[in-house]
């Protein structure tokens, strides 16, 4: 018998897609299922770049540069400066999606046995990818009740070993919405620089600080710019996920130098996707106004409808478009998947992320599901009166 290597055996399911099937086959029967699973946004990707692309004079779909073309990286500072953040073309490696950034910065900086710090919960695909990549991910546990804040400098100190080679933040922060502030970033630069580490920093949620939160970007910490890799992508700020177009941005060349061989091993990045990348760099600010005070009503909306479910805890998110809900369940996964089996209300039902696969600790998020409010307002409130009445039902 044809055998699979351990590696393949013992990677992570992705909790966001791995219930599809449950959900394809409930839409077969004719049951609505809303998706508050994935972070696909219903917002329309911006029309100008869209006809740019679909007006593009190409006879041959060719092969692109491999750290990505050239005239979308001498474009990118611009986009950038608007944060703050002074970067060159020569300090830009273009990927497919932020995941793939994610993975090569794992693959160039660290060798197998090597660990990562990261908070958590966390974005799922981390593990994934740490295991794709023979690295441990250390975990420090951050908890609702406030608001899953940034861990105390004391608890990074003390997760840091001799194999310990960087530390991983995602922000604003992929599950649970909480951006970590100037002062919280400075502070973990002393500690990197200290402690000689790599500091990944997956910004793809940037735009997505509400009220009064400001965002404010690693690559802005100059006494640490050699130690800074940044995650970028244009999936969620433009409402482009399938265009597959991220970035790996840094001050350190010799870095870059090597994950350029990666890049090289895969070719290139897509055509058109970076087509529409570039032309969504001149997308008027007015977009991102009308699109930010959109999650704000939704974020609003779904935080007032979880908070008088009995049993339910939650909290206001100040960035992304996520929460992270303890519910009054024993296990997110069953809960889930009864969702998408069992539960029908009106002939709808809805599709959550179990929250275990957020953790790298296996035994937290049980009792948590991560929900995406990238529906609209009618939709989402339809999804909440679906979850509300199947809390009542569940177990009974």
């Amino acid at each position: 018998m044809l055998s699979i290597s351990k590696r393949g055996e013992s990677v992570s399911p992705s909790p966001i897609r791995k219930l599809v099937r449950f959900a394809d086959k409930a839409k077969t029967e004719g049951v609505k299922v809303y998706h508050l699973n994935i972070g696909q946004p219903d917002i329309l990707t911006p029309t100008e770049a869209l006809h740019t692309v679909q007006n593009a004079d190409i006879q041959i779909v060719a092969y692109t540069p491999s750290n990505g073309n050239e005239s979308y990286r001498k474009a990118l500072p611009k986009y950038y400066r608007k944060f703050d953040i002074e970067v060159s073309a020569n300090e830009i490696i273009v990927t497919n999606g932020a995941s793939e950034g994610i993975f090569l910065a794992l693959l160039a900086c660290m060798d197998e046995g090597d660990e990562v710090i990261v908070p958590e919960p966390f974005y799922a695909n981390y593990n994934g990818f740490a295991e794709m990549a023979n690295v441990k991910i250390r975990p420090i546990t951050s908890t609702i009740d406030n608001g899953f804040e940034l861990p105390t400098l004391a608890d990074f100190q003390a997760a840091i070993t001799p194999k310990t080679k960087a530390i991983l933040l995602c922000n604003p922060n992929n599950p649970t919405g909480c951006v970590y502030d100037e002062s919280s970033l400075r502070a973990l630069a002393t500690l990197v620089k200290e402690n000689n580490l790599y500091l990944m920093v997956d910004e793809v949620y940037r735009e997505f600080c509400y009220e009064d939160t400001r965002f404010f970007s690693a690559l802005r910490l100059q006494d640490i710019a050699q130690n800074v890799i940044v995650f970028d992508s244009i999936s969620k700020r433009y409402s482009s996920c399938g265009a597959r177009i991220g970035a790996i941005v840094s001050k350190n060349q010799t870095l870059l130098e090597i994950i350029i061989k990666y890049a090289e091993l895969r070719l290139s990045v897509p055509t058109f996707g970076q087509i529409l990348a570039e032309a969504l760099i001149d997308t008027p600010e007015s977009y991102m106004e009308a699109v930010k005070t959109e999650y704000i009503a939704r974020r609003d909306l779904l935080f007032q409808r979880l908070s008088t479910m009995h049993g339910v805890k939650c909290y206001l998110p100040k960035g992304a478009f996520y929460i992270l809900a303890e519910l009054p369940i024993d296990d997110s996964d069953h809960f889930c998947q009864w969702l998408l089996e069992d539960f029908r209300h009106q002939n709808a039902t809805i599709m959550v992320a179990p929250a275990t696969g957020f953790y790298a600790n296996k035994h937290l998020g049980k009792k948590q599901v991560r929900i995406a409010y990238v529906l609209n307002i009618n939709d989402l409130n339809t999804a909440m009166d679906c979850l509300e009445v199947a809390l009542e039902r569940y177990g009974k």
